[in-house]
């Protein structure tokens, strides 16, 4: 533990907690207030605070505002694709069949596994499980990610996707002609009833609204739409196209491996393309964009071939 001595600046008074967390910026206020709760600040002469507890011009403390080192799982060798990397945020192009930070079942080579081995100090926040990780992508969605390497970006950041301040663009294959070439889908999403690992539309669920544009189309067979989430709902844009009959290719969770499909697809058609936010320490509009893999482009390649020759 590392424990520093704090002085209460001159023309400050009032509640430890308070003062403490204008005296610290750059750390949380819920980490000021836990390590208060866990007797990590106190007088010098050993009396533990509380939070409410008031501190006058000069009172000297002895506080520990550290957090405990996030090294609870073994670091996995993997060359990342980084778009951009700072002191406070990394951008990675990440590739599909990679799971984004570890859970139940998932292995040791995750997206955060791999940071470990990567980064020599990860973000605080989220530790262990989901250190910096402000949003995710599903395991076979390839693309643009960003993670907090600090915590101060951490929290700006989730302040960014919540308010909806984010643009993310998402490249999706999907089953089927669509009629229009653009549109809106604002069917709220839950927790499917009766299969645990799903998400369906459902009147009890929660907002999600997706726009979407027809890039291709190729025959009658599939269509190439870009899309733009305003919300960032699980499983958010797989689900609002199969519940509108046109599944993403390569999706047999919601119906993307149609029997007697002439075509195989070795993974869910989606590919998180850009990101525009705006840095969570600089404030300067930053926008990221993610080559698009090979994985995805070779059966598009393929649809356009046969596209041309009817």
């Amino acid at each position: 533990m590392s424990k520093d001595r704090f002085i209460c600046p001159e023309g400050k008074m009032g509640r430890v907690d308070k003062i403490l967390a204008e005296s610290f910026p750059e750390i949380s206020r819920s980490l000021i207030q836990k390590a208060i709760e866990e007797g990590r600040v106190s007088r010098v002469d050993g009396e533990l605070l509380e939070p409410k507890t008031k501190l006058m011009c000069g009172d000297e403390l002895i506080i520990d505002l550290s957090r405990p080192s996030v090294q609870m799982h073994a670091p996995f060798e993997y060359q990342l694709n980084i778009l951009y990397e700072d002191d406070f945020i990394i951008v990675i192009n990440k590739p599909s069949g990679m799971v984004t930070h570890p859970g139940d079942g998932t292995g040791q080579n995750t997206l955060v596994h791999a940071l470990m081995h990567h980064l020599d100090i990860l973000c605080p926040v989220g530790a262990p499980d989901r250190p910096g990780i402000v949003h995710r992508l599903d395991k076979d969605t390839s693309g643009v990610i960003v993670v907090a390497k600090t915590e101060k970006a951490y929290h700006n950041l989730v302040s960014q996707f919540s308010e909806r301040k984010v643009s993310k663009e998402y490249l999706a294959l999907v089953h089927g002609s669509l009629s229009l070439d653009s549109g809106e889908f604002i069917g709220p999403i839950g927790r499917h009833p009766k299969v645990r690992v799903k998400m369906c539309v459902s009147a009890n669920g929660k907002k999600a609204v997706t726009n979407w544009k027809v890039a291709t189309r190729f025959s009658n067979d599939f269509t190439l739409v870009s899309c733009t989430i305003l919300t960032g709902r699980t499983h958010q844009i797989r689900v609002h196209f199969s519940d509108a009959n046109h599944p993403l290719a390569g999706d047999s969770t919601y119906g993307g491996n149609r029997k007697n499909q002439t075509h195989v697809f070795h993974r869910v058609m989606l590919h998180a393309c850009k990101l525009q936010l705006l840095h969570p320490i600089k404030g300067i509009e930053m926008k990221w964009e993610a080559p698009i893999p090979q994985d995805f482009t070779e059966p598009i390649e393929k649809l356009s071939e046969i596209n041309g020759e009817s």
